[in-house]
């Protein structure tokens, strides 16, 4: 009985770490493995649980935008220390680092592509660097977008995910919060749409100017959204917070939020959403469309 048991076929382990993830990757909310050629055929949704996991800004045009269709217009400004900050390092080296990282210069990509058909300019976020935080360039990069798109007749689609302003850059950071506003109004007088989709996290100086002044603003289920964190709040205010705050659904169930759209559907409700908008109609061709009336 002693040898049956050694010999007997085990179940193989699930393990983190060093092991999972050259094929596996666990998901943060149930812990499961899940094989990343099925993660990425989802999406990068966990298929156990539903859980989003974050994307880098390259991941976000591949599943937003028809396959072979984006064109990058960022990528020419970079950022600088004008401030020479120091804090535990030089800004310079953490720069260094966060673009050797993500291979871009700063936490933005910006360009244009099409969504089942319909052209649009878009901005997305990258949190993998240095947390999206927005400096200059961010700020400069979406206000050039507002422009391209406001010049072409485009829509605007911002994929936000970011800690807030950038505190390396100090005011200057803060100063993109007016000029992105500012920049977004170009689109406003010429009557193109600007969606807004927030993603796990939306916070700080991000979350108030330019990614919730939206004509729509579409948030990634359980996705955290606000200015200050939870915790810090509750500390400023000495109260209990209700369950769910500043995730995606309680923002939909107070009016922050116009629709909270798993990341699996966006292609198909972008394009239904931005017809509309545009006051174009299908041609046939999956949910494209052609200029109309």
């Amino acid at each position: 009985m002693a040898l049956d048991r050694f010999f007997r076929r085990r179940r193989p382990q699930q393990q983190a770490g060093a092991d999972m993830p050259e094929l596996w990757t666990q998901c943060p909310q149930c812990k499961e493995g899940i094989y990343n050629r099925d993660l990425l055929a989802n999406a990068h949704v966990c298929p156990k649980c539903g859980h989003h996991l974050r994307l880098n800004a390259a991941q976000r045009v591949d599943v937003l935008l028809d396959e072979g269709s984006f064109t990058a217009l960022s990528g020419r400004v970079h950022p600088v220390d004008a401030l020479e900050f120091r804090d535990t390092e030089a800004y310079t080296e953490r720069l260094a680092r966060a673009q050797a990282k993500t291979g871009r210069p700063d936490a933005i990509l910006t360009g244009t592509g099409t969504v089942l058909n319909l052209p649009v300019t878009l901005a997305v976020m990258d949190f993998a660097f240095s947390g999206g935080s927005m400096g200059s360039v961010v700020g400069e990069e979406i206000a050039r977008a507002a422009e391209h798109a406001a010049r072409h007749g485009t829509p605007l689609i911002i994929v936000t995910a970011s800690g807030g302003a950038r505190m390396q850059e100090s005011a200057l950071s803060l100063m993109q919060m007016a000029k992105t506003t500012v920049a977004l109004e170009t689109l406003s007088e010429q009557g193109l749409p600007y969606v807004s989709i927030l993603t796990d996290p939306t916070t700080g100086g991000v979350t108030a100017s330019f990614a919730t002044i939206a004509d729509v603003i579409v948030a990634e289920p359980g996705a955290l959204i606000g200015f200050a964190g939870p915790r810090v709040i509750q500390q400023t205010i000495r109260q209990h917070l209700p369950e769910g705050f500043q995730r995606a659904e309680f923002l939909l169930e107070h009016g922050m939020v116009d629709a909270v759209v798993d990341r699996r559907e966006h292609r198909p409700y972008l394009a239904n959403l931005l017809g509309l908008l545009t006051r174009r109609v299908p041609d046939g061709r999956d949910l494209g469309v052609e200029a109309g009336a």
